[in-house]
């Protein structure tokens, strides 16, 4: 199941409606967004899901809640739950989720997963998720996590012959604010990978959408949406994850 052109990452761990009153937080929001999004163009979700107070939680329950309802009203469109840390869960307690929710994608942070001491158990819970037809996207935010999976790959440990990746651009810089130049060093080690590999990327702050424009011309597929940015090229707020998505749609429509 290769990644969709483009998918939308709707609310994310941490903004609130305090940042955007039309930030997705509880399942029927998430619903409505995902299908005003496939309708502005977008393949696929990536899913965060929000506890009664609205904080990012690792809920078997509340994923398996939202990816019933998501099933039902955007049949067509590729479901993708998170692992994120947030600094509050364990790699064991990740990896956990995903053996409860059973998801059919996952994006997990190769670098968190990695940080478990106990390497025996995480190689076998990326075995069971290619037994399980789990599709794991690797997430890699810079250089580091580039050296490390290019070790783990050329160590056959980790068996992925197309690995799915997404490339993280502007997380930790300044202000969190990207540009189409973060992505030198990605596709630097991406041009000494062999063919097969299935990428994205996204981007946060103000350049979102020139870091995205930018990495369809290279080849790679987007993730847009209020986890990583609420801007529209032009620098105005967008009033909605459908607005970024036909935004992003269209203007990689003009270059294709």
């Amino acid at each position: 199941m290769p990644l969709p052109k483009i998918m939308v990452a709707p609310n994310g761990a941490r903004r609130t409606k305090q940042d955007h009153p039309n930030l997705p937080i509880n399942v029927a929001e998430i619903v409505a967004t995902a299908k005003a999004c496939h309708d502005a163009g977008a393949g696929g979700v990536h899913l965060h899901v929000r506890d009664e107070q609205g904080l990012h939680v690792l809920d078997a329950g509340l994923y398996n809640e939202a990816l019933s309802e998501l099933k039902e009203s955007v049949v067509d469109m590729q479901l993708q739950i998170t692992t994120e840390a947030v600094g509050r869960y364990s790699p064991s307690q990740q990896r956990d989720v995903v053996k409860k929710v059973h998801p059919e994608s996952v994006s997990i942070s190769i670098s968190e997963m990695f940080a478990d001491v106990d390497s025996k158990a995480v190689f076998q819970f990326y075995r069971w998720c290619q037994e399980a037809d789990i599709e794991v996207q690797h997430i890699l935010y810079g250089v580091e996590d580039l050296e490390l999976l290019s070790k783990l790959l050329s160590s056959g440990e980790l068996l992925d012959e197309t690995p799915q990746l997404l490339f993280v651009l502007g997380r930790y810089a300044r202000n969190q604010e990207s540009m189409p130049e973060d992505l030198l060093p990605f596709m630097h080690w991406l041009s000494s990978m062999k063919d097969g590999v299935d990428w994205a990327v996204c981007a946060f702050g103000r350049g979102e959408t020139d870091c995205l424009v930018a990495g369809h011309k290279l080849g790679g597929k987007l993730r847009v949406g209020f986890e990583n940015s609420l801007w529209n090229s032009d620098g105005s707020m967008a009033s909605s994850n459908a607005e970024r998505v036909r935004e992003i749609y269209e203007l990689t429509a003009k270059v294709e």
